[in-house]
C-alpha cells in the first residue's frame, strides 16, 4: 500500500467517523494500523474512533503511539493531549491524567479544553485548590458575559487565594 492510498484511506475512515459510522472507520483504521504502525496520523484516528465508541481502554496505546512519534500537526496533537488525559480519567488512573494535562498545558498554555480537562483531573486526585484557581482563570479571562467581565479583577485575584478574605 503507498503513502497516497493511505492518505485517501485515512480520510475516507476519518469521514466515516464524521458521518456517524465508527465501527466502519474503525474496520479501516484498524487495517491502516496493521500496514502502517509506525504513523501518528493513522495512530492518532484510531484512537480517536476507539474513544467515540466508548472504548477507552483500546484508545490509550494509539494516543500515546501518536504522541511519541514525530509529525504530528498541532492541531491533532492538541487533540492527542486531551483525548488521552480525558481517556486516563475516565479509565480512573487520574495521576497519569494530570501528567498528560500538564504537559499539554505546558505545550498549549492558552488552550481552555486542556486546562478544563486538567481541572477535572486535579479535582479527582483531591487537588482542588488548584483545580478551582484554573477554572476562575478560565472563566475570567474567557466568560463574553458582561457581568463576568465587570468582576473579572476580582475573580483573578480569589483565584491566586481562594482562601484569602481581605
Amino acid at each position: 500500500m503507498s503513502a497516497q492510498n493511505k492518505d485517501e484511506l485515512l480520510s475516507e475512515a476519518v469521514r466515516l467517523r464524521e458521518q456517524g459510522h465508527p465501527e466502519q472507520a474503525r474496520e479501516r483504521l484498524l487495517a491502516l494500523t496493521a500496514a502502517f504502525p509506525d504513523s501518528v496520523d493513522v495512530a492518532y484516528q484510531t484512537a480517536w474512533v476507539h474513544d467515540v465508541l466508548g472504548l477507552e481502554a483500546e484508545a490509550v496505546p494509539y494516543y500515546e503511539r501518536c504522541l511519541q512519534g514525530e509529525g504530528l500537526p498541532e492541531e491533532d496533537r492538541r487533540g492527542a493531549l486531551v483525548g488521552l488525559g480525558s481517556t486516563y480519567r475516565v479509565l480512573g488512573r487520574f495521576g497519569q491524567s494530570v501528567e498528560i494535562l500538564r504537559r499539554g498545558v505546558a505545550e498549549f498554555p492558552d488552550d481552555g479544553a486542556l486546562r478544563t480537562f486538567l481541572a477535572m483531573a486535579l479535582f479527582n486526585t483531591g487537588e482542588h485548590h488548584e483545580a478551582m484557581q484554573l477554572l476562575l482563570r478560565l472563566v475570567a479571562t474567557t466568560s463574553e458575559s458582561p457581568r463576568v467581565q465587570r468582576y473579572r479583577p476580582a475573580i483573578e485575584h480569589y483565584a491566586e487565594d481562594l482562601t484569602r478574605t481581605m
